[in-house]
């Protein structure tokens, strides 16, 4: 079973914006467009990230997408310091939004807690807005 990662969206204030500050950044491959997102850290477990994982970002207090984890590479900068590219599919998958607290840097997150696709459960996404169905949904109401 593959495993996810989670990760803030700092400073984006919806999946629109995303997809713009995204695009800005998107190479074009032979095997289609691909996104990097790069971090300090290097998943240990990436292997389970890249047997089918995603990376869900947390826009404005909920788990809005998410995007599979195609590649992972890691590179040394010019002051000497690691880092990691996560390369990322450059299509955003809407989830059901989930309430999350903030964090540093990125999380790994299991299946079992992954949101569900918004399209898989039912939902167009137009309805409300989503850190208005998070709060609803921590609250019990949907």
């Amino acid at each position: 079973m593959p495993l996810h990662l989670i990760k803030l969206a700092v400073g984006i204030r919806d999946l629109d914006h995303l997809a713009e500050v995204q695009g800005r950044r998107a190479v074009r491959t032979a095997g289609g467009t691909v996104v990097p997102v790069y971090t300090r850290r290097v998943p240990k477990r990436g292997d389970d990230i890249l047997a089918g994982g995603s990376i869900y970002w947390v826009v404005k207090g909920s788990v809005a997408a998410r995007q599979r984890v195609l590649a992972i590479d890691t590179g040394v900068d010019e002051e000497g310091e690691s880092y990691c590219t996560l390369g990322i599919d450059a299509a955003l998958v809407p989830t059901v939004p989930t309430a999350h607290r903030p964090f540093q840097g990125w999380r790994y997150l299991e299946p079992s807690a992954a949101p569900r696709d918004l399209a898989e459960a039912g939902g167009q996404g137009d309805e409300l807005p989503a850190h208005l169905a998070a709060e609803l949904r921590s609250l019990g109401l949907l």
